[in-house]
């Protein structure tokens, strides 16, 4: 599947570049009417994420989520700062369809053990987040000592089947994804589900990585600039 991304900021659609804060370029004001858009164009899937939350672990736009999955139809998978069961469980009653998991994978391994036992692979999905093969936490403001691949393989042990693969230095780059690091990790963990995030500029890129083994793919910055459409996505 292709995913149209929408990161939110103070309520609103915003683009980070290499996952920097300071570096913030509005996208949209209302990103309830951007998700709309994403569904009239013929696409039935959208990720979210809560930047504010990914900093802070609170569910800062929750206000905005709760409108968004109201005025989306179809699949809406959300990251961004879900580092207890309390708030998974919220955000799945809210009928958010997939959760991402990042930080807490490598910070709280237990709970995303507890989350995957619960409510199964298919809904609880695992953000890896990294820089030269490791893995960073805690919206990218801190750097582990973890390497993306062993994140991933523990993971799989846990019964995760879906990881959402971000090269941070790709991420908002327009620098196409880091096939190196994704065909490496497939070529590794076959049997995981890598979906790209980060870099990706054209439906180009989609192909390449299709024929590397990884058909699902997360598209932000590139909606925006223009070099690619959402009817493209849709027909891809």
């Amino acid at each position: 599947m292709i995913f149209p991304a929408i990161d939110l900021k103070g309520g609103q659609s915003v683009r980070l570049y290499q996952g920097d804060y300071e570096q913030t370029t509005l996208i949209n004001a209302d990103p309830v009417q951007q998700a709309q858009q994403i569904n009239a164009a013929g696409l039935k899937q959208l990720h979210l994420v809560d930047l504010d939350g990914a900093k802070s672990g609170q569910p800062e736009n929750l206000a905005t989520i709760t409108a968004i999955r109201q005025a989306f139809d179809g699949t809406l998978e959300l990251g961004g700062g879900i580092r207890t069961y309390d708030l998974a469980v919220r955000y799945l009653q809210l009928g958010i369809d997939r959760l991402i998991i990042g930080s807490a994978a490598l910070t709280n391994p237990a709970l995303v053990q507890r989350l995957l036992q619960e409510f199964g692979g298919a809904r609880i999905v695992i953000g890896v987040d990294g820089n030269n093969g490791q893995v960073a936490i805690n919206g990218w403001l801190e750097q582990s000592q973890t390497s993306m691949r062993s994140l991933i393989a523990t993971m799989m042990a846990a019964g995760a089947q879906n990881f959402i693969v971000t090269d941070v230095a790709r991420d908002g780059t327009m620098q196409g994804p880091n096939l190196a690091l994704l065909t490496t990790l497939h070529t590794e963990l076959p049997a995981a589900n890598l979906v790209a995030s980060g870099g990706i500029r054209d439906v180009a890129d989609l192909q390449t990585l299709q024929a590397a083994g990884i058909d699902d793919a997360i598209i932000g910055k590139a909606l925006y600039e223009g070099t690619v459409t959402l009817e493209q996505l849709a027909e891809v």
